[in-house]
């Protein structure tokens, strides 16, 4: 079996598929599941917060769209979507592993009314 006949295209219930198309939905996926990871982190919160795993699945997703849009489609206009925000997902999640949690009353858990 060729290596490249992964990425070869396929027909599924009439839809054309291929490997990089898997990485494109993958992307999106990923980059998607970034709102409900923050949904549920707010309600336990009981307040709108942003937690870590927003940033890894917006720099994931992003990494894997640039990827498809890059290699595949060869699309400027996606791989400028997905590469201007990048720099800032990954300076959050800089921020969020390299320094200490600062300790003020926005980061705590709303009090139970």
């Amino acid at each position: 079996m060729h290596t490249f006949q992964l990425l070869a295209d396929g027909n599924l219930l009439g839809l054309s598929i291929n490997g990089w198309k898997f990485v494109g939905w993958a992307g999106n996926i990923v980059f998607g599941a970034r709102f409900i990871i923050q949904w549920i982190a707010s309600e336990r919160a009981r307040k709108s917060i942003i937690p870590a795993g927003f940033w890894e699945c917006s720099a994931a997703g992003s990494l894997l769209l640039l990827i498809y849009f890059a290699f595949y489609r060869r699309d400027s206009v996606g791989v400028l979507s997905a590469l201007f925000p990048l720099p800032i997902y990954l300076r959050n999640l800089y921020f969020r592993y390299s320094h200490h949690h600062v300790a003020h009353p926005g980061n705590e858990p709303r009090a139970e009314e």
